[in-house]
């Protein structure tokens, strides 16, 4: 009889959904896609509503229910509950001291599985929202949403049908009396103790946010370009037990110019946005770009931070959180599923701050009793109004809060202690950063001013093309909202030795320069560098050295610096030397000469760093994939109108 009940529970939730639109489904779809695609792709509107209900799907819709929602669902699944026990009570608990069957017997007994209807009435009355008001309003809504997200449903007399399982999820939690109402955080408007007397402290205006989210955003592209250019370059190797050693994080810190704990959370942030996998090689697992890296380099700075924003919002971890006793590392799978709820909850409560209220961002470790303490307890309570299985009771719950306050912060969603527009946005839908990223960060500029003191200065960011032109001719010099290179005898050799001509490499400065001309010294350096460049080529084969310039072969043979290279003349335009190709040409360039490498067949080598790619991950569904299932399970064919009208959710 009490599986019967269950059977009937979720004949009425598939009722339900049948008689949704295929817009509506594929909406409901669309929002459980992450736990519905733990599971089998349902082909029947009946394989669907039991995918809902199902314990593991549940466990997971729970954790991002707020306050009123989560109380309406406890409620009405405890009435449901009683309501079932009383009238299949299910058999009398085993004496002290019964058999391993007995006991066995009671255990699985499912009077805990029914599925008694619950008049909404009863539910509001349980809450204390029977008479119209806020509270009443509150929990009204709470079951419209409940009901639109396949939480609960709607028999055909009005009375309300939840998921069985409810009471076990929720067994645990404390949720407290009913609140139709988010509370506020405390406003963090009281000046510091070490602010000075008569100094007022700087007004917060919403061009002083937008300024402080675009500088962020600005650094973060430039420093996310590094990173993926320096993997590009290295790939990263991660240890036999998984993530990467701390050396080859601090090397990738270094050349991205971040902290740390930033090159965790941007490593974690372009593996879940595709940028980067992890391939198996004969000598382990490494970390690498991936084609969709190129792809990526092309697009506008805006659409470049899109995804890596999109990859946060839903990531299963809190990367520069390390919990005590273990090694920070990055690149390993999150298993920290109260991580997205928790971010939303956060972000939600900041966004209720008014501009100028906000506090500063806690320390790492805010002690109970001081401010900051105070203040991040303050925003947890709020938090928890937001998400509250994400964040009452958690272990550690203030310690990860506020590392997810930092990551905001240095993603440019917060500033001054609430959120950004960038911040809005990614919570209202993370889908659709672009606008809101294209007002941040403005195009690619393709020209750069050079300078009569060798330098090249853009100000702002450089296209891609830009950057690599100048990076291969001039070394960087500063970063920041203008970037200056400067060209070198070294330098200037460097884009020799990888193909340019003097002529090609003049063409293409003068192509890129703002005012359409170079300044004399830069061409002079050039035409210089070029003069010398090439009188003397090694040859792969027995690493042999020739110049047309008797002279200059008599003056490297007697020169004391190349002493260990063992040079020998065996011609009087031929050297050999006693190291190999690489080894010749790093000595002799160190020693000040300007030598290219020569094949073979006597034409000259193009050197270039060699850069690494690896497989793009298989892309998620499409758009239209959510809209094509739902027409499926509604037994349409694919793109056809839906005539039948929409009943209850």
């Amino acid at each position: 009889m009490t599986s019967l009940k269950a059977v009937e529970g979720l004949d009425t939730l598939t009722r339900s959904l049948a008689q949704r639109t295929p817009e509506q489904l594929a909406a409901l779809l669309s929002r459980h896609a992450e736990p519905l695609a733990r599971k089998p792709a349902p082909t029947q509107l009946r394989g669907l509503a039991g995918a809902l209900w199902s314990y593991e799907t549940l466990h997971h819709l729970v954790l991002h229910l707020d306050h009123p929602r989560l109380q309406v669902l406890a409620t009405a699944a405890r009435i449901s509950q009683d309501r079932a026990a009383r009238a299949a009570p299910g058999p009398a608990a085993p004496a002290p001291g019964a058999d391993h069957q007995s006991l066995m017997a009671h255990r699985l007994s499912f009077p805990h599985l029914a599925t008694a209807p619950v008049p909404p009435e009863d539910v509001y009355a349980a809450l204390g929202a029977t008479p119209p008001g806020p509270a009443r309003t509150a929990a009204e809504t709470a079951l419209r949403s409940l009901c639109d997200d396949g939480l609960a449903a709607l028999t055909e007399d009005g009375t309300l049908v939840v998921p069985p399982r409810v009471p076990q999820l929720l067994a645990a939690h404390d949720l407290g009396p009913f609140t139709p109402a988010a509370p506020r955080p405390a406003s963090g408007g009281t000046p510091p103790a070490t602010a000075r007397p008569g100094i007022r402290s700087a007004v917060v205006t919403p061009a002083a946010l937008h300024d402080e989210s675009r500088a962020a955003a600005a650094t973060l592209a430039a420093t996310v370009d590094r990173l993926l250019s320096s993997l590009a370059t290295q790939p990263a190797a991660l240890r036999k037990s998984g993530g990467l050693a701390v050396r080859e994080i601090r090397r990738l810190a270094g050349a991205a110019g971040a902290t740390e704990p930033q090159t965790r959370l941007l490593l974690d942030l372009t593996l879940a946005a595709g940028l980067i996998a992890l391939t198996r090689t004969p000598a382990g697992i490494t970390a690498l770009p991936t084609g969709a890296y190129d792809d990526w380099l092309t697009r506008p700075p805006g659409e470049r931070l899109a995804p890596l924003l999109t990859a946060w919002s839903a990531l299963w971890a809190v990367p520069t959180h390390t919990p005590f006793g273990e090694t920070a590392t990055a690149l390993v799978r999150g298993e920290d599923r109260y991580a997205p709820a928790l971010r939303h909850a956060l972000l939600a409560a900041l966004a209720a701050v008014p501009l100028g209220a906000g506090s500063p961002l806690p320390p790492q470790a805010p002690g109970p009793e001081d401010g900051a303490g105070t203040t991040l307890q303050s925003l947890l309570r709020a938090a928890a109004w937001y998400r509250p299985l994400a964040v009452t009771g958690q272990p550690t719950a203030a310690d990860r809060a506020v590392h997810t306050l930092h990551e905001a912060a240095y993603l440019g969603l917060t500033a001054h202690g609430t959120l950004t527009p960038l911040g809005h946005a990614l919570r209202t839908d993370p889908q659709a950063l672009d606008e809101p990223l294209r007002d941040l960060l403005p195009p690619l500029l393709e020209q750069a001013h050079f300078q009569a003191d060798l330098t090249a200065v853009v100000p702002g960011r450089p296209a891609a093309a830009l950057a690599g032109l100048l990076a291969a001719a001039a070394d960087r010099e500063s970063e920041g909202h203008a970037v200056t290179w400067r060209f070198t005898p070294a330098s200037v050799r460097r884009a020799l030795d990888a193909g340019h001509t003097a002529h090609s490499l003049r063409d293409d400065l003068t192509a890129a320069s703002a005012t359409g001309a170079l300044p004399q010294p830069l061409d002079y350096l050039i035409q210089d560098t070029a003069r010398t460049h090439g009188r003397m080529r090694v040859l792969p084969t027995a690493c042999c050295i020739r110049s047309d310039d008797t002279a200059l072969i008599g003056e490297l043979a007697a020169h004391r610096a190349l002493r260990d290279l063992g040079l020998r003349a065996i011609a009087p335009t031929v050297l050999v030397s006693g190291r190999p190709p690489a080894a010749t040409l790093e000595a002799l360039r160190a020693a000040g000469y300007a030598p290219t490498l020569e094949s073979d067949t006597g034409t000259t080598t193009v050197e270039r760093l060699p850069t690494h790619r690896t497989k793009t991950p298989a892309a998620p569904r499409g758009t239209g994939a959510p809209l094509a299932l739902a027409q499926r399970l509604l037994g349409l064919p694919a793109g056809a109108p839906h005539t039948t009208e929409a009943g209850s959710p």
